[in-house]
């Protein structure tokens, strides 16, 4: 009896941790709209020679998780390459946006359109934040 309580709190445990989890997509997707989609596009192909691309761009679903966080946090005023490709608008900074802000926008972008690479937690961008 008590192996079947505890197997029914487990599977509705991991229900809610999966819930959770797919909020903070949703949350990551509103920042996206408010925040991102004006120069990266709603599909994340960003503008020609302006906006650098979300979808698709090694950066992005690359492993640097700090340069990622540095960039939405201080934005970026140099001309970059990426991917075979220039790209010359400057990002604004973000300093406003809390740590768990940042994890759910940079979730949803490393989870959306092509992209299939791994979630971000608060707990990484404040460890990002904190390398210089």
């Amino acid at each position: 009896m008590n192996y079947r309580r505890i197997l029914i709190l487990c599977f509705l445990m991991g229900g809610f941790a999966i819930n959770a989890a797919a909020q903070d997509l949703v949350k990551g997707k509103q920042l996206y709209e408010t925040r991102c989609l004006v120069c990266h596009q709603a599909d994340g192909g960003g503008v020609p020679n302006m906006n650098a691309p979300l979808d698709g761009a090694s950066n992005v679903v690359g492993t640097d998780i700090a340069r990622l966080v540095r960039i939405i946090k201080k934005g970026y005023s140099e001309r970059v390459a990426l991917d075979g490709f220039y790209y010359g608008n400057a990002m604004t900074a973000n300093p406003d946006l809390k740590d768990v802000d940042i994890a759910n926008i940079l979730s949803y972008i490393r989870t959306s359109w092509t992209n299939k690479a791994s979630t971000i937690t608060a707990a990484q961008v404040k460890a990002a934040g904190s390398k210089k």
